[in-house]
């Protein structure tokens, strides 16, 4: 019995070919089936034969008459009778029994099985635009200048005066495969440069798999790494795109033979990143599982190994195209005489007859004049008609990314952050599209309406429907069961599908779809979680069920570089406040604070990055005039010893004292927290466990984490290190969530330079504390913990950490020497330095102080007359050379500083800009008895 599959959207039969048998079982059996004419008889003629072996044509035993059957009378249909027999009673009914307009079998309107909710995502100028203009020039049947790059996915005035994609951007296509089955497609596009990637980052939550674009010529690069490193930590498939395969023929001019080394290189190179990660057999990209398509978007063509096969399939009958697609990779072809798959070169000639008959023998015809243009357009003409629409592309997405249906299912089990038990949850994991399931919306980013006066929030429907006008609750990255604060009610308003430069209202879009949502900007600052009842009435009560929300964005970098802005005109301040808060709702990534001196701080990933916000900020949000500082970037504070003396803190009531010490954390500690693999939501002997295990922690330490800080996978830990026989761990209960809440907030602003904490371990060893609640309340407990942490974090050696940034460069041969020259002026080295395959390039890859990082690109492309080119993103934080706590250090003005004198240096420019005084002192976070103490030991030093 044939499957859905073998039928498309209209209901036609597309599947294999049926034999005899099939086709007569599919015929009508009866002559009713089709309307007949009575025409009068004749009698036969003279001299022709009634046997049937000489007969023209059978007769019917019917009476010969030239009877006249009136149109009322004819019988075209057998009667009710004959079809379901005698006994059967008839009833004929008068009206219909339901509405025209209602089926008698109702369709089913939506199957997430044929849904793919893809990012195609790459490295910077590898072709991910394109490839999405490709799939538009085939989908959108308007008048399109072919010759110029139409970059349909680039809303963002900037993108085109700087050829680069700034946001991701969604478009949703209807794409058929090779069978001609369709399938709905989101499509991300994600910008490719470092400094976007939290464009790319928030696109990827969305979507149940990537596309992967590869320059042929390039390979991979820094910005393909991080995106494969990211797509395998959010568990999502890869499928491979080699763009630009012109380029060897056109640019590199390969014979066949190296074209194929290289592409097999390239594949490697991508196969070898990706089992330094995951050695998982099931992740291999090879074109004969195909997973791997080729393509050169820019000429308007795609294909795999399996579309390839299916375009001989369909000349020559009998071919297998499973087997014969595996024996098309690799440099053969196949001898029609020997009927063999043999080794042989073949280079098309430029003479004119030889074309037109090597063309003509592959069924291409060609205007007479595409045979005078420049190789270039000729080939793109050629292969245009050659290769047809990307329906191999379009197969390759359904083989090997999940379905909407499959694929929410592993989202909701990774990202959501409550219970899967609940049946919330597991409407949620059955992506239910039906009226009866609660609506859920994850939404990841803001995309600015055209006025610029509000936003339309981006997300995708994980249960339920969503309706214009339905009454839905909002809810904030902060947001708890317990603490319900960051919510807000209120009505939908509108609901588009994105088309990226226009979008399709819709009345309802179910589950499993990526969707526009207007009216709700409001309440977003970054991302949300929708959640609404469901509109009809469904045996679950999901009411009662309590509502969880959608785990926030680990991006893949930070936030470093940072510049401060105000008004021209002091009278548009609130203009500019306002263009603050539209900013930082449209750049994910992007911080905007005001530090004590009043100076409005913007913090953001690179250079580029900040240039776009400051441009949106001045023409787009703003519209006022700004003068900006120069950039500088963020710092944080860490100890690189145990602190020198157990430090204590009495509340100000006098009634409570906290003891603490602060020593470093363990190396890649910080890191793994950061990174997810050791959470406070961990069962604690789970965590234990790895604590035990990796960094050597006894048991009870690896038992009594309280906290990570300064967020909940902040790169410091707060430890109960008290002993039951001392304290009472009852008491200390009672108070513990005011200690966290001083420790987070001593840890987002450290006492060197008010800059976030790193890499430290404190540990609280002794708490005295009131016996009754009232005495030990947060007003009491949070202030004091806060004062405790510093004077512990100041006894322990601190120290001044700075962004360091990773550089790759590209280059011909004869510039390496100005890259080294030019990494050298900056405190940059270089870490590897070797040729890229297959090209004239060399790859430099080197490390450079975030600080020094400022006009860095420009200096290069200056030295080495724009002929390198070079990528830059945040890397890891490193220790500033010397003590920032060292007052014999004298600073002389409008000097650099170097050696040891550069972290005091920094930290003194840092604390003016803040408005905070020169002097740092552990006195000050003391007790007067503490100290007074300290200073009859003899420990005077150790003050300050």
């Amino acid at each position: 019995m044939a499957s859905l599959e073998d039928y498309d959207e209209f209901g036609n039969y597309i599947g294999a070919d049926l034999d005899s048998d099939d086709e007569e079982e599919l015929d009508a059996p009866q002559s009713y089936a089709q309307p007949t004419h009575d025409e009068p008889s004749h009698a036969p003629l003279e001299g022709f034969d009634d046997e049937p072996s000489n007969a023209l044509m059978e007769l019917d035993d019917a009476p010969k008459h030239n009877a006249v059957i009136l149109h009322e009378d004819k019988k075209y249909y057998p009667s009710a009778e004959e079809v379901y027999g005698p006994d059967v009673e008839t009833l004929v009914q008068e009206e219909d029994a339901q509405p025209l307009s209602e089926p008698i079998i109702a369709p089913v309107k939506v199957r997430n099985w044929m849904i793919r909710n893809v990012a195609v995502v790459g490295h910077l100028h590898h072709g991910k635009t394109s490839l999405i203009d490709m799939l538009v020039f085939e989908t959108h049947k308007m008048v399109w200048d072919s010759d110029k790059q139409l970059r349909y996915t680039d809303t963002h005035p900037l993108s085109a005066q700087r050829l680069i994609s700034l946001k991701a951007n969604s478009m949703s296509l209807v794409l058929s495969n090779s069978r001609g089955k369709s399938h709905l497609v989101h499509l991300l596009d994600t910008p490719g440069h470092m400094n976007f990637v939290d464009e790319t980052a928030s696109a990827m939550r969305l979507v149940d798999g990537i596309v992967l674009v590869v320059d042929i010529v390039e390979g991979v690069m820094v910005g393909t790494e991080a995106i494969i490193r990211h797509a395998l930590a959010e568990n999502l498939p890869i499928v491979l795109v080699l763009n630009k395969i012109d380029r060897l023929i056109l640019e590199l001019r390969l014979p066949p033979a190296d074209a194929y080394f290289k592409i097999k290189h390239t594949i490697e190179e991508v196969n070898t990143f990706l089992a330094g990660i995951n050695p998982d057999p099931a992740l291999r990209l090879s074109p004969e599982r195909g997973n791997v398509a080729f393509a050169s978007t820019e000429m308007g063509w795609c294909f795999t190994l399996l579309s390839f096969a299916q375009m001989y399939a369909a000349e020559w009958e009998g071919v297998d195209v499973q087997e014969f697609s595996r024996r098309l990779w690799g440099d053969i072809y196949f001898d029609e005489s020997s009927r063999k798959l043999e080794e042989r070169q073949a280079v098309l000639s430029a003479d004119r007859e030889d074309l037109k008959s090597t063309l003509a023998g592959l069924g291409i015809t060609l205007k007479p004049i595409l045979y005078k243009m420049d190789s270039r357009p000729l080939l793109k003409a050629v292969l245009d008609q050659f290769f047809g629409p990307a329906v191999g592309l379009v197969d390759m997405l359904v083989e090997w990314i999940p379905s909407a249906a499959e694929g929410t299912a592993a989202k909701v089990e990774r990202t959501y952050t409550g219970p899967l038990n609940t049946p919330t949850a597991q409407a949620m994991l059955a992506c239910n599209n039906t009226a009866k399931a609660p609506t859920i919306v994850q939404i990841t980013k803001l995309l600015p309406a055209k006025d610029a006066q509000s936003f339309r929030a981006l997300g995708r429907v994980m249960s339920g429907v969503v309706k214009r006008g339905m009454p839905v609750r909002v809810l904030g990255e902060g947001f708890s069961a317990d603490d319900e604060e960051d919510m807000w009610k209120g009505d939908l308003g509108d609901v588009w599908i994105t088309e990226a430069r226009y979008n399709l209202p819709a009345e309802e879009v179910p589950a499993g779809n990526i969707v526009l949502l207007g009216g709700i900007d409001s309440s977003i600052t970054k991302t949300a979680t929708l959640v609404a009842p469901p509109s009809e009435e469904s045996e679950h009560d999901y009411e009662s069920d309590d509502v969880f929300i959608f785990r926030p964005i680990k991006h893949i970098t930070q936030s470093v570089l940072k510049v401060a802005v105000e008004p021209i005109s002091p009278s548009e301040l609130p203009k500019m406040l306002s263009g603050l808060r539209s900013v930082n709702k449209s750049y994910p990534l992007l911080h905007t604070k005001v530090e004590e001196s009043g100076e409005h701080v913007i913090v953001g990933t690179g250079e580029l990055y900040l240039d776009c916000v400051l441009h949106d900020l001045r023409r787009v949000f703003a519209e006022i005039e700004i003068k900006v500082s120069d950039p500088v970037t963020r710092f944080c504070e860490t100890v690189v010893e145990t602190s020198a003396l157990k430090c204590y803190a009495e509340t100000p009531n006098k009634k409570n004292k906290i003891t603490m010490i602060a020593e470093p954390l363990e190396r890649g500690l910080a890191e793994d927290i950061e990174g997810g693999k050791i959470t406070m939501r961990m069962a604690p002997k789970d965590r234990g466990k790895i604590l035990q295990e990796r960094y050597q922690w006894d048991l009870l330490a690896s038992r009594a984490v309280w906290a990570f800080g300064p967020e909940e996978q902040g790169p410091n830990v707060l430890l109960d290190d008290t002993l039951p026989s001392q304290v009472d761990k009852k008491m200390l209960g009672t108070v513990k969530e005011h200690i966290k809440q001083g420790f987070q907030w001593g840890a987002r602003e450290g006492p060197l330079c008010d800059e976030p904490i790193r890499n430290v371990k404190f540990r609280i060893l002794d708490a005295t504390l009131a016996q009754e609640p009232i005495f030990r309340g947060g007003g009491q407990i949070v202030p004091t913990a806060r004062r405790v942490c510093y004077s512990s974090f100041l006894m322990a050696t601190p120290r001044l950490m700075e962004p360091i940034f990773y550089v790759e460069v590209q280059a011909p041969a004869d510039c390496i020497s100005a890259v080294y020259t030019v990494l050298a002026r900056r405190r940059g080295h270089v870490t590897q330095d070797i040729p890229k395959a297959g090209s004239p390039l060399y790859t430099i890859k080197a490390l450079i102080p975030a600080i020094d990082a400022n006009g860095f690109e420009t200096d290069l492309r200056t030295a080495t007359q724009g002929q390198a080119f070079c990528i830059q993103m945040f890397d890891h934080w490193s220790i500033v050379p010397g003590d920032p706590t060292d007052s014999s250090i004298k600073l002389r003005p409008l000097e650099p500083a170097t050696g040891q004198a550069l972290a005091r240096d920094l930290v003194l420019k840092t604390r003016r800009r803040k408005g905070l005084g020169d002097q740092i002192a552990v006195s000050k976070y003391l007790d007067d008895e503490f100290v007074l103490a300290l200073s009859a030991s003899g420990h005077a030093d150790l003050l300050g």
